[in-house]
């Protein structure tokens, strides 16, 4: 019996690798939103390439992928020097389950990609982190398997994604990052004190349309920080506790406003926090 080679088939095939390529699109992109136009233009390019004749379907998309998602990088960077204010990714809200997580990219990581070129980071992703055989990933950003190999050795060094973590264990993680919620919405100096790294860094996200922060260093000043919201602003709600790009965290709620917090443990304390404000990359996140 021949092959399916209905529209349907190819269709399936296509959806079946949808996932990975929006994944794929994220880590390169940093937007899920733009990501997902990337998808989509590969898939209108799928439907009318000569499907037959692709040997292998997963390969295909993925160089399409890739390539689109190279030729908007030089604009992305700067559209993020133009930013008002600190950058963070659009948040990826994990599946519950962490065995879900198909890479173990977390969100402090996906800052580091941004000190990467476009090439050092495609070259870095597709090998290190989607497994690609070096010489299809040469093929993908046109570069000798040489010069491939040289570009993913550059970025593994920037990003030290071979940096030791002490992982903590789910329920333990929940409660401390529970404990921090509400030291902070009580403004209690002693607990955040005790749970904040001497170094710890807060990043804050609000696009220039909400009131965010610069980039605060230290454990004083994030302490009175905290101690400050708590006296002046309005009661903050939790909606849930997240998994945000490997990293926990919560979702909130102040006067109908939401905002997502991640933090980033070094044993029990905590190194790095990431607040996202600005409404535009909280559009797609449920709130129930």
């Amino acid at each position: 019996m021949p092959p399916d080679r209905s529209p349907k088939t190819f269709a399936a095939m296509f959806e079946a690798q949808r996932p990975r390529l929006l994944r794929l699109g994220y880590r390169m992109l940093g937007s899920r939103h733009e990501a997902e136009d990337v998808v989509q233009e590969a898939y209108l390019r799928w439907h009318h390439s000569d499907q037959a004749a692709v040997l292998e379907p997963a390969a295909w998309l993925t160089r399409v992928v890739s390539r689109l998602c190279l030729d908007q990088m030089k604009s992305a960077r700067a559209r993020r020097e133009a930013y008002p204010g600190t950058w963070l990714p659009e948040p990826l809200i994990e599946p519950e389950d962490d065995t879900m997580r198909p890479d173990n990219l977390t969100l402090t990581l996906m800052m580091a990609l941004e000190r990467l070129s476009p090439l050092e980071r495609a070259a870095f992703l597709l090998h290190d982190v989607f497994g690609q055989p070096l010489d299809e990933v040469a093929a993908t950003i046109e570069r000798s398997p040489a010069a491939t190999r040289q570009l993913a050795s550059r970025a593994r060094a920037h990003v030290k994604v071979d940096r030791p973590r002490q992982e903590i264990p789910r329920e333990q993680r929940d409660s401390l990052t529970r404990a921090f919620f509400e030291a902070c919405i009580s403004g209690d100096a002693a607990t955040l004190g005790a749970m904040l790294a001497s170094d710890v860094s807060l990043h804050s996200d609000g696009g220039g349309k909400v009131r965010s922060y610069d980039i605060i260093r230290g454990s004083d000043a994030i302490r009175r920080m905290y101690i400050g919201i708590a006296r002046k602003f309005a009661p903050v709600e939790m909606v849930r506790l997240v998994t945000i790009d490997g990293l926990p965290g919560y979702l909130t709620r102040q006067s109908g406003m939401l905002q997502i917090t991640a933090l980033e443990f070094e044993g029990e304390r905590i190194a790095n926090i990431y607040i996202t404000r600005n409404p535009d990359k909280l559009n797609g996140v449920a709130v129930h």
